[in-house]
């Protein structure tokens, strides 16, 4: 009976294919706007990789490099944040090991902030501010969070748990995302993953992330059958 919930236990998670993305910040937007995010707080970023600033190119004259990755929680097996946390505020559900913060358990030490390597935890220290007017907006759904607190993105967990996409999911114009059940090998991530050389951040750390990328030079993604050059 053990072997049979551990197979039925979901393993959520990303691919993101970053020969698709085109670093247009749809994700990083729209997941503001869905978890009524405060004046300067992303739980979705989008990191140009190539010159000093954003958007700008790097390499050479004849040869410039430049692509984009999208950051936002890794969602890890071994997750850092979690065993530094002194109130377990930060934990993993139980039914899917999705990790996820109690807002009412966090005392706002950021031991999480700093322990992340990923820099994907904010830190919510003032009055929540919304510049153009005075209430949030998004979904009345997404759990409130206030000063003192320590926030990130959550895979939009309400929306899972409605058997639906997160939202940066849908929202996204060049379908350079995927989500599902790692733990299905039938998911389109599982799919993604087994067809494609994928890579995760910082592998060396043994967080092992549950956020995959398909690299952005030549590859060829099941989804579309076509080879892709960065």
């Amino acid at each position: 009976m053990e072997n049979n919930d551990k197979k039925k236990k979901k393993r959520w998670g990303m691919v993101i294919d970053l020969t698709r993305c085109v670093g247009c910040q749809t994700c990083a937007v729209g997941c503001k706007i869905k978890n009524n995010l405060a004046d300067g707080l992303w739980w979705n970023r989008v990191i140009t990789v190539g010159g000093d600033h954003i958007d700008t190119a790097g390499g050479t004259y004849k040869h410039p490099m430049r692509y984009s990755i999208p950051l936002n929680c890794q969602n890890c097996e071994n997750p850092i944040c979690v065993d530094v946390c002194p109130t377990g505020a930060s934990y993993r559900r139980e039914e899917d090991n999705l990790v996820l913060i109690d807002y009412d358990k966090c005392i706002g030490c950021r031991a999480c902030v700093q322990a992340c390597p990923y820099g994907v935890r904010i830190a919510n220290i003032e009055e929540p501010r919304y510049e153009h007017c005075d209430v949030q907006l998004g979904s009345d759904e997404v759990t409130p969070r206030y000063q003192g607190v320590v926030e990130k993105c959550t895979f939009c967990v309400e929306l899972i748990d409605q058997g639906l996409n997160p939202f940066c999911i849908d929202v996204c114009p060049e379908r350079a995302r995927y989500f599902g059940d790692l733990n299905d090998e039938d998911s389109d991530v599982s799919q993604l993953i087994r067809e494609n050389p994928v890579e995760t951040l910082h592998p060396q750390l043994g967080t092992n992330p549950n956020v995959y990328y398909i690299p952005p030079a030549k590859k060829k993604t099941r989804r579309t059958g076509l080879d892709f050059i960065r």
